[in-house]
């Protein structure tokens, strides 16, 4: 039997009880991945995280867990690992974390408050590809919409995840869904997420019974992916950073900014941005 220090966070959030919570094990040399699956499900939190040294150009390296399955990356999860990690080493007071993941390295910008304690993070997300989503009339269905042509095509981009992006008509038609979440769940190996707003404001919701969350209550890598669909067709400027309100309809608030530079035929980077809290720290004997 082991034991491991691990660190809950809010993110997305600076309000504790708020936002995506996560679970960072912060030294997870020694554990196997079968381990650290059967802990993700013990945890019971949409991801947990498992800090391990690095391999390449990072860091530190890192292993993702959804309760049940293993994820190339994720946002929020390795975005409040990075904040998690930089207050650890606030005596330092490193600028930079790079952390390596199955989707290459991804570098964390920190910011930190006047205590020298990181509050909040920029991080550099892997570049999505995208294609048509070639089950849209299932999706649609179990969504509770009928497929009837969108102002957007919906489309699945894949930067670790994949998440297909519904547009609807309004706030309150988002905040109205009711997805069926067994014909979700017959959908695999994707994240269904609807957004609606328009300038530089909009509101997201996600439902992914595939990846065992029937909501989410903030989806970084949503969050960089949505940047992209909406400077590609035209409804946000490339360069312009976006805010993204989710969680409000499952009482976790959440707010996430995210940005994409390039040109609709090519994304050049990706950027999303937000805070995490500290609201746990414990030991698990495994």
């Amino acid at each position: 039997m082991g034991t491991y220090e691990y660190v809950v966070a809010d993110v997305f959030t600076d309000v504790p009880l708020e936002g995506n919570p996560t679970a960072v094990f912060v030294d997870a040399a020694g554990i196997p991945p079968e381990r650290m699956q059967r802990i993700a499900q013990e945890m019971h939190l949409s991801e947990s995280v498992f800090v391990l040294p690095p391999e390449g150009d990072g860091d530190v390296r890192v292993r993702i867990f959804t309760p049940v399955n293993e994820l190339a990356f994720a946002g929020h999860p390795t975005l409040g690992t990075a904040i998690v990690l930089g207050q650890a080493d606030k005596a330092d007071k490193a600028d930079t974390i790079r952390m390596e993941t199955a989707m290459g390295t991804v570098v964390f910008e920190l910011e930190r408050a006047d205590d020298g304690r990181a509050d909040s993070a920029c991080m550099w997300q892997p570049v999505p590809t995208w294609e048509l989503y070639k089950r849209a009339d299932e999706l649609l269905a179990g969504l509770g919409l009928a497929p009837a042509p969108r102002a957007l095509p919906v489309e699945v981009y894949r930067n670790g995840p994949r998440h297909v992006f519904v547009g609807l008509d309004s706030v309150a038609s988002l905040s109205a869904l009711e997805p069926d979440q067994r014909v979700l769940a017959r959908l695999p190996d994707m994240a269904a997420n609807c957004f609606a707003g328009s300038g530089s404001h909009w509101r997201l919701r996600m439902f992914s019974p595939a990846y065992g969350v029937v909501e989410d209550a903030a989806t970084g890598s949503a969050a960089g992916a949505l940047a992209v669909h909406l400077a590609r067709h035209g409804l946000v400027p490339f360069g312009e950073w976006i805010e993204i309100r989710q969680g409000v309809e499952i009482g976790r608030p959440s707010t996430m900014r995210a940005r994409a530079f390039g040109t609709p035929g090519r994304i050049e980077s990706v950027q999303v941005a937000g805070a995490a809290v500290v609201v746990a720290r414990g030991t698990l004997y495994a």
